[in-house]
């Protein structure tokens, strides 16, 4: 059942007797064989046509290997924490909103699912355990519904075959997904290994060992990533990491810069520290990383739940990004407002302009809060802001402070969101300042 890229060379390989012969045939049409070397690994290219099937897939060795139903489509790969691995039927007492009517029509023949079974190891592994299986209501109930929403977006206005992989794992942290010669590069970080309190998903490379290493070369589009909640205390490591990790995984798969695209953690009340700076880091990361693009959920976020219901949402602008970039849906906004610049006028105003919001923007009959604004002695008071009428920018003051310098909005752990474009898309919480925590 599983789904493979379309119009590429896709990587098939496997084990067998050292130099047996090996020869795989493809129902589409294609042919392609190779010997095993030393160890008893093949590897080969197959191409592969446009979206279509169900096709067989026929692999000659020592033995014959055959699969069926093989669609030929648009294939991606959800990897993160708990919030990309929730699955649809929610967690206990904590739900996911409009799950129950989404399982219920879920049947498609057309979207397949991977779940990658839970597993570290020391060292990279080659293999993982799980299945594909087509969508019905019982393969989606248990499936990532971050995965879920997107790939069902995808399927059904780009109108091929998808198949979504999910190989996520609650609580992991960034360098865990890092293998380890990467990691070597950062020496200068202090990275903590498993203890009672510090459990193997929080490891460095563990998760890269035994989540992401087996599924090297598949041919894929892209991948979709939730996660940072556990580095949040770590920001300026997280923008270092996080870079880093994306390009080891585009190096090591071999298929290219591969498009990346990730979710903001949600606003949250959390024990000691300022998650903002977390969210700072995931929002700059997004300008020195080509091919990525960041999902921002400061609207939906839950001050006393780390997984908000809402994922839907999440799912739609991942898939916005996806259809905007990489299908040719030019006629839709995919990205929220991005503070790019500010000014300071003569009657000790400061007007802040942002990109991506090229009909202006809109609190959508909120009052605009969150905003704060300091002077030259870094105390920030609380602000009053407004949209410019005719005008695409936020004008912001303060009684308080008549010679302004900087502005902060929405920076803290769980801010209200009240800044959109005029598509209904929120703005990342931003600061226009640089100074230390």
């Amino acid at each position: 059942h599983m789904v493979v890229q379309r119009n590429t060379e896709i990587a098939v390989w496997g084990w067998d007797e050292p130099g047996q012969r090996v020869s795989v045939r493809a129902g589409w049409g294609a042919r392609s064989s190779t010997k095993a070397g030393p160890d008893g690994r093949w590897r080969l290219a197959l191409e592969t046509p446009d979206a279509g099937g169900p096709f067989m897939l026929a692999v000659k060795g020592s033995s014959r290997v055959e699969r069926r139903d093989i669609l030929v489509g648009e294939v991606w790969f959800a990897s993160g924490q708990s919030n990309m691995d929730m699955r649809m039927r929610g967690n206990t007492n904590q739900p996911i909103i409009g799950s129950n009517e989404a399982i219920l029509h879920a049947s498609n023949d057309s979207i397949r699912l991977f779940t990658a079974e839970r597993q570290y190891a020391d060292t990279p592994m080659d293999d993982v355990v799980g299945a594909w299986a087509p969508a019905t209501p019982a393969s989606v109930r248990d499936f990532s519904a971050v995965g879920w929403f997107f790939a069902e977006k995808i399927e059904r206005l780009v109108d091929v075959p998808v198949g979504i992989i999910a190989s996520a794992w609650g609580g992991s942290n960034v360098e865990s997904w890092i293998d380890a010669e990467t990691l070597a590069a950062y020496d200068h970080l202090t990275f903590r290994g498993a203890t009672a309190n510090e459990p193997e998903r929080r490891t460095p490379s563990l998760m890269y060992n035994g989540m992401l290493h087996p599924f090297l070369g598949y041919g894929m589009r892209g991948v979709i990533w939730y996660q940072g909640e556990s580095n949040r205390s770590r920001p300026a490591e997280y923008l270092e990491l996080f870079p880093a990790m994306v390009d080891s995984w585009r190096r090591q798969w071999g298929i290219g810069d591969f498009p990346f695209y990730y979710v903001q953690i949600a606003p949250k009340d959390w024990e000691g520290g300022n998650s903002a700076f977390l969210r700072e880091a995931q929002l700059q990361a997004m300008s020195t990383l080509p091919g990525t693009g960041m999902a921002v959920t400061l609207d939906i976020g839950e001050c006393d739940q780390i997984h908000p219901a809402e994922k839907r949402t999440v799912g739609d602008r991942l898939a916005y990004w996806a259809l905007a970039n990489d299908y040719g849906v030019d006629a839709i906004a995919y990205n929220g407002p991005t503070y790019r610049e500010m000014s300071v006028g003569e009657d000790g105003r400061i007007d802040l302009l942002f990109d991506h919001a090229p009909r202006g923007l809109s609190s959508f009959g909120a009052e605009l809060a969150g905003f704060e604004i300091a002077g030259a002695d870094r105390v920030f008071h609380a602000a009053q802001a407004a949209i410019a009428p005719r005008e695409k920018k936020v004008t912001v003051w303060s009684e308080a402070v008549s010679e302004p310098v900087a502005v902060r909005y929405a920076f803290g752990d769980c801010p209200p969101a009240t800044l959109f474009n005029t598509e209904g898309l929120p703005a990342s919480s931003f600061r226009t300042d640089d100074w230390p925590e």
